[in-house]
């Protein structure tokens, strides 16, 4: 058996804009070792390390990724708008894939009152 997870890509245009790019993360049923039920697992792909990040407020100016990374999000609501004004929020439980390294970039902004966390993973694979 196998399903999948839901994630939002931000990638660069070709003329130098960001866009938004709906993708499922592939998940397969596998074992996990004695006493454990099975679970649906997927690859994030190659990566180098990974952070935790916390912050309560976003300048709000256009950014490019930096480098390109998985964005898990565990607390708080982020809205993030690309280049042709289109926005989506994100919230606990949400997966993004920031690679958008080049160009414009996005605008990041903080929904609410809650700090935003959240886990960086720095994607080697990405694009």
């Amino acid at each position: 058996m196998s399903l999948s997870k839901s994630y939002t890509e931000i990638v660069d245009t070709v003329d130098g804009s960001s866009a938004f790019e709906d993708a499922q993360l592939a998940l397969s049923e596998q074992p996990m070792g004695d006493g454990a039920p099975p679970m649906f697992v997927g690859s994030l792909g190659a990566g180098h390390g990974a952070a935790f990040v916390q912050f309560a407020a976003f300048h709000g100016e256009p950014h490019p990724a930096s480098p390109s990374q998985w964005v898990i999000v565990l607390r708080g609501v982020i809205e993030v708008e690309v280049s042709d004004g289109t926005s989506r929020r994100f919230g606990p439980g949400d997966l993004v894939l920031a690679n958008d390294t080049s160009g414009r970039g996005h605008i990041t902004r903080i929904v609410g009152d809650t700090p935003f966390e959240g886990l960086g993973i720095p994607s080697a694979t990405a694009g």
